[in-house]
């Protein structure tokens, strides 16, 4: 990866070494919407989307759960504070019915010519399905997943849709407006569990995974390249000392939050939840950019890398090595912690080329 050139409106093309084959797509994440909301925190999403923009991220992720705000209508104030940012839109098919996602991904396309990007999600909290009444089992929930995305795929891809299902059902169905081609959707899916995995192939979708150390992978994603992608945080500076301050300064340890984490942990069905807080146990006393006190301490769901802008380069360009071209970062708390975090991914792609 290198800086990118910049286009006459000043906004960053997306992260690519031209004529190597090799292009990183980068997302940033929206801050939750718990705690104090309002004006401040409509403010905070357009400093976010902007900060993502000026970065040359991709698009930038937003969360959906019992306790947050509507995804679709922060994807609304992400598109209006920004030129190209896409939105990407995470979607539990307990909340919406799959027509109502097609004519929103429609309605985006007419009215801002902006693509969506869509990213599954067949789990949540527990007792949030339960208050909704979906007693789903765990691999029944990505079964109906296919079904339902498999609806929002052939309604955008502009096709009169009679679908006959386990959980849906259509009878020429038809999409207006219609989605241009080139602003028909982007499905990535998460999800680190058989069934997850098995969902991703049927829908040709990215699978998104929470990043375990490098050498955890032996071996390639099954489908590599943008299909396989990782879920991070990213605290870079010049300076590994002042890195490492910058993190424990905004993730203290402390015991309440681990106490959090393991209750979260009794009450998850979570494939990947578990697989992470074997990861946490297994790393307490490791001290290596691959950082997990945020996670342990129930700050954030994600590992994070931390240290100088090379030691973290150095970690992903194993995992783009390895086949993971696309990334989800972490929510930023500062713009230096994304502008940082692209220096590290451009030298993280100059790292991986050199050694293929």
């Amino acid at each position: 990866m290198i800086l990118p050139q910049r286009d006459e409106s000043g906004v960053p093309d997306h992260p690519e070494l031209p004529g190597s084959g090799l292009e990183l797509d980068v997302f940033s994440a929206c801050p939750a919407s718990v705690g104090d909301l309002g004006r401040g925190y409509l403010e905070k999403i357009r400093d976010v989307a902007q900060w993502s923009e000026n970065a040359g991220c991709r698009g930038t992720l937003i969360y959906c759960d019992n306790r947050l705000v509507d995804p679709w209508l922060l994807a609304q104030v992400v598109i209006q504070s920004t030129r190209r940012l896409s939105p990407l839109v995470a979607v539990q098919p307990v909340y919406m019915q799959p027509y109502s996602v097609a004519k929103m991904i429609a309605t985006f396309a007419a009215l801002h010519g902006r693509r969506v990007y869509v990213n599954w999600v067949a789990g949540g909290f527990k007792h949030d399905l339960e208050a909704m009444a979906d007693t789903t089992p765990h691999d029944e929930r990505y079964d109906r997943l296919v079904e339902y995305a498999t609806l929002v795929r052939q309604l955008t891809d502009g096709d009169t849709v009679t679908y006959l299902g386990k959980y849906y059902e259509a009878h020429g169905l038809k999409l207006q407006p219609a989605v241009d081609q080139e602003l028909r959707p982007a499905f990535l899916l998460s999800g680190s569990s058989p069934a997850g995995e098995s969902a991703g192939r049927v829908l040709d979708a990215r699978a998104v995974t929470y990043a375990l150390p490098p050498d955890s992978y032996q071996t390639a994603p099954e489908r590599p390249g943008l299909s396989a992608g990782l879920r991070l945080g990213v605290i870079a500076r010049e300076d590994r000392d002042v890195a490492w301050r910058a993190a424990y300064a905004r993730f203290p340890p402390e015991r309440k939050g681990a106490l959090t984490r393991q209750l979260a942990r009794k009450v998850s069905d979570s494939h990947w939840h578990e697989q992470m807080c074997h990861m946490a146990e297994e790393r307490a006393e490791v001290e290596d950019p691959y950082w997990m006190i945020p996670f342990e301490n129930y700050k954030t769901m994600c590992p994070y890398l931390v240290g100088s802008h090379e030691d973290v380069a150095g970690v992903l360009s194993q995992y783009v090595r390895r086949g993971f071209h696309t990334f989800i970062v972490d929510e930023p708390e500062k713009e230096e912690d994304l502008a940082n975090a692209r220096f590290a991914f451009d030298l993280a792609t100059g790292k991986a080329l050199a050694a293929a």
